[in-house]
């Protein structure tokens, strides 16, 4: 009896229990539809559109950069690419698409096979076929192209260095951005086939140069196959950059380098900073990082190259040699010591330590001041200064002038601080040893005194640093390109706290090393008078000696400061380095008598300079 009644009471329970499981699912099934409609509708709507738009990508051209003429250095070039959808194309179907591209553009079906089997490109939608079309072969794709579902021909805006390796080193060149830089990037604005400025004023003036991208918005079906076009926004292209490089200039300094093992030229405006020329060597073709394929082999032989092309001698230390002499003659006079009236007594060789330093002609110049001592480049003058003043009255001098710290120019990450050595650093280790164990030594004060071992500097410095000589006292900025900067503000242009009075000696000085000292090679026709000092230095780190000549003119007020440099080539600045600023200043001297008599020095693009676009 009371199983029955138990069966009884089950049998009314049931409905309940069905009911609550209904409900059950009902309320996951409504909560699902909220969660899905209202709190998750965007995305799902958006997902949907993905799956129903193609974004077809429209890559902006990037900005010209002209030199201060208005002449072409790097644009754009358009080239054509063959590519595959193969969301598009079956295996089956591939067969017969392959045939058909390889019967109407001429090429090799086991190649366009091998291409495809690499998968997708890093946008992950297409697969590159071939590269660099011919502008018949695109032609005769387009005729055809809507039987060649799956196929498509896309352009690519690559950089275009019209010159070749000419200034390559200022440039710079552009190159696709990693994975880890696009994730970095994109809220930038960038795409995974972007191409970034690397280096030079590619990478400087990235923002003002790169544009931005536009596109296609296409509506398309289950099959891939295109309805209708939802819209298309045009890409901006990237502003043209006018820099300060003189292409005339630019190509004097190349052609001095031409026959020498390694080296650089700078060339300055005195008064402004403004960049002429920025010559090194060896150097490379920015055009490599344009191209579309480069095999790894490619690649090491330029990276890997134990002549390091990639590196600006320009901005690179060296042992300045002799032409470090004004800047010990400035903490002679500056200190006190050794006023600019000063006389010393010149001889064979001077010792200092346990070393016997001597003169570079064996035998001393007599009695003699500041200007003879520069003119003859007298070594024993200046080992006295230098060691009478001590080493840090010296780095003082050298801060004033701009060295051991950045010049300021916009490509500032290439460049090297160098190194002028005191006391105070060979306490601290030297960069190299534990604190105190490295004294300073007397023959270290020598040596520091004609810019030796101690005292390396970069060409741009010593540039800058003559330029200080040669504008009557101002340290100025070096920059490659003038944009919305005022580099005569007073945070670009500093006035360096030196006594009229040594200036005036050192100007004197540079001025007789010209008229009838070391550097009287420099003078011949078609030259203005002309300052400077030649130098010989040894490499400190075992090679050969450099040669180097710093100069500025027209003598006493310069407008423009040559600083020329030869790496490893021994014989002398007066040999090597001062027929290399010889040339450029002959073409500064040609442009400015052209332009005097033209009444103006800006000229329009040249139309071979602009890139050929294929059809």
């Amino acid at each position: 009896m009371a199983s029955a009644q138990q069966r009884q009471t089950g049998l009314r329970q049931q409905p309940l229990v069905l009911l609550m499981v209904v409900l059950v699912f009902c309320s996951a099934m409504v909560s699902r539809l909220v969660w899905m409609q209202l709190l998750e509708g965007p995305r799902f709507k958006e997902l949907a559109d993905e799956n129903r738009i193609r974004l077809v990508p429209r890559s902006p051209i990037r900005g010209r950069l002209l030199d201060r003429k208005g002449r072409v250095l790097a644009t754009s070039k358009l080239t054509y690419s063959l590519y595959l959808e193969p969301r598009l194309v079956s295996d089956v179907d591939w067969p017969e698409l392959r045939n058909r591209l390889t019967s109407l553009l001429n090429l090799d079906p086991l190649l366009l096979d091998q291409r495809r089997d690499r998968g997708t490109d890093r946008d992950g939608y297409r697969t590159t076929l071939m590269l660099d079309l011919k502008p018949e072969q695109v032609l005769r794709f387009r005729e055809q192209a809507l039987a060649l579902r799956g196929a498509q021909v896309d352009v690519d805006i690559l950089r275009f260095y019209p010159h070749g390796s000419l200034a390559a080193h200022a440039l710079g060149y552009t190159q696709p951005i990693t994975e880890s830089e696009y994730d970095a990037l994109v809220e930038k604005g960038y795409k995974i086939r972007d191409r970034i400025g690397r280096t030079g004023v590619e990478a400087a003036y990235e923002t003002h140069l790169r544009g931005k991208w536009g596109g296609q918005m296409l509506e398309v079906n289950a099959m891939g196959e295109v309805q209708r076009n939802l819209g298309d926004r045009p890409s901006e292209s990237g502003q043209d950059l006018t820099l300060t490089v003189d292409l005339d200039l630019q190509r004097a300094a190349e052609q001095a380098l031409a026959n020498k093992p390694g080296g650089a030229v700078v060339a300055l405006e005195a008064k402004t900073g403004a960049v002429l020329a920025l010559a090194s060597k060896p150097g490379f073709d920015p055009n490599f990082f344009s191209k579309l394929i480069t095999t790894q082999k490619e690649y090491d032989a330029l990276f890997l190259n134990p002549k390091k092309p990639l590196l600006s001698r320009a901005m690179n230390p060296y042992d300045p040699g002799s032409t470090w002499k004004p800047v010990t003659a400035m903490a002679g006079m500056e200190s006190g010591k050794f006023p600019p009236t000063t006389k010393l007594h010149t001889q064979a060789c001077i010792t200092y330590g346990g070393h016997c330093f001597p003169d570079h002609n064996g035998a001393g110049f007599g009695h003699i001041g500041y200007a003879d001592a520069l003119r003859f480049s007298s070594n024993t003058f200046f080992y006295q200064v230098g060691v009478g003043v001590g080493s840090r009255a010296l780095k003082k001098a050298a801060n004033q002038l701009g060295f051991q710290q950045k010049t300021g120019i916009e490509i500032d990450w290439e460049e090297s601080v160098g190194l002028v050595g005191d006391e105070d650093w060979a306490e601290k280790g030297r960069g190299w040893a534990d604190p105190g164990s490295t004294p300073w030594i007397p023959e270290d004060m020598a040596s520091a005194s004609i810019g030796q071992s101690v005292v390396q500097i970069t060409p741009l410095q010593l540039a800058r640093a003559y330029a200080v000589f040669a504008n009557g006292g101002w340290l100025v900025t070096p920059h490659l390109a003038k944009g919305e900067i005022d580099w005569m503000a007073p945070q670009y242009r500093r006035a360096v706290l030196i006594k009229p009075s040594t200036l005036n000696t050192i100007r004197k000085g540079l001025r007789k090393v010209v008229e009838d000292g070391t550097g009287y090679g420099l003078n011949g026709p078609g030259i203005p008078l002309a300052a400077g000092k030649t130098g010989t230095a040894e490499d400190s780190t075992g090679g050969p000696d450099h040669a180097w000549f710093g100069c500025y003119a027209p003598y006493p007020d310069g407008k423009i400061v040559v600083v020329a440099f030869a790496q490893n080539t021994p014989g002398g600045g007066s040999v090597h380095a001062l027929p290399m600023a010889k040339k450029v200043l002959a073409a500064w001297e040609q442009s400015r008598k052209k332009a005097d008599s033209s009444g103006s020095s800006v000229q329009r693009p040249l139309a071979e300079d602009v890139a050929v676009i294929a059809p």
